[in-house]
């Protein structure tokens, strides 16, 4: 089954092509953290590679669509201008990432360590896109928007291609939404493969905007400014094409507050040991406020991403 903005065809093709680096992640049920959830908790780890999230996926997965010599440039609040730089590097083409001059420091120096031309915006990420869709169209340069471009969300949903993989069957499987391309792979795999199994949507409660066009099909941008600690998460201008894919196969959408958020993060450092942004735990702190209603499921809970803003870390770790 394929939709206007996911060709499933192509989330099978790019489990078989994309760089192996990002490709086969541990995933493992977790007593210790099922014990606390109420689930039982099958963790999928997406922070062991070299760019520490799941964004090498979709990234690697365009770069092989465009020709080498091309340039490509996004806006990303880090994670997104990471998988770029990288698969641009891998595929011989120039990155550009415009990034909000509050942009998490850490990551801004991990782009420019992959060779990306980082520009920072004064304002937010939907500032600094719109400054990057700008400069595409006066420079020739190839624009790439998460929530926009099909290969980024047909590559994150070979996620969902080894949980399915897995001997066992998954009640249901939590995703973070930022821009929606990693929610609209993985719910586009699962109701083709597994429709039985649910998907559903985390988002931030600062940054509430994907959650109320995927109930209300509207796509007006936010006026009011994202309060939230999780970059990845902190949208306020929807993604339509997302939108519209989601709404036909996301089957619930919660919002967590950036006190659940780092619950989580505490969480899985104490149970399993894993280091998650605030992004990166948004599954666990979703499977935390659904613990009644997910009570006995078998539960995927993705960990997207551990690109860490070193100043949270006191807060997290008691």
């Amino acid at each position: 089954m394929s939709n206007s903005f996911v060709d499933v065809g192509n989330i099978e093709k790019a489990a078989a092509c994309i760089n192996p680096l990002f490709r086969d992640t541990p995933q493992f049920f977790a007593e210790r953290l099922s014990g606390t959830l109420g689930v039982q908790a099958l963790v999928k780890v997406e922070t062991v590679n070299p760019i520490r999230c799941f964004k090498g996926r979709g990234t690697d997965f365009l770069a092989r669509t465009r020709p080498r010599g091309d340039v490509l440039a996004c806006a990303s609040a880090g994670n997104l201008g990471q998988g770029l730089a990288f698969a641009g590097r891998e595929h011989g083409l120039a990155t550009k990432i415009f990034a909000a001059s509050t942009i998490n420091p850490h990551k801004l120096a991990a782009m420019r360590a992959l060779g990306a031309d980082v520009r920072l915006i004064d304002g937010d990420f939907d500032a600094a896109r719109q400054q990057a869709a700008l400069t595409c169209e006066r420079q020739g340069w190839t624009l790439v928007e998460d929530g926009t471009d099909p290969p980024l969300a047909e590559g994150a949903g070979t996620i969902a291609v080894e949980l399915t993989a897995g001997p066992r069957s998954i009640d249901c499987v939590l995703v973070p939404v930022g821009n929606g391309s990693l929610a609209c792979g993985v719910a586009a795999w699962f109701k083709a493969a597994a429709p039985a199994t649910r998907v559903i949507a985390i988002g931030a409660a600062g940054a509430p905007v994907m959650e109320h066009a995927w109930r209300t099909g509207d796509t007006t941008p936010s006026a009011a400014p994202t309060t939230t600690i999780a970059e990845g998460l902190a949208t306020r201008v929807p993604a339509p094409r997302a939108v519209e894919a989601m709404r036909a196969t996301v089957d619930d959408f919660i919002l967590v507050d950036d006190r659940q958020l780092l619950e989580a993060m505490r969480l899985l450092i104490e149970t399993t040991g894993l280091i998650a942004e605030p992004s990166g735990a948004a599954a666990i702190a979703g499977a935390l406020a659904m613990r009644n209603e997910l009570a006995g499921a078998a539960a995927a809970l993705v960990v997207t991403g551990s690109n860490i803003d070193h100043r949270l870390l006191p807060q997290v770790i008691r």
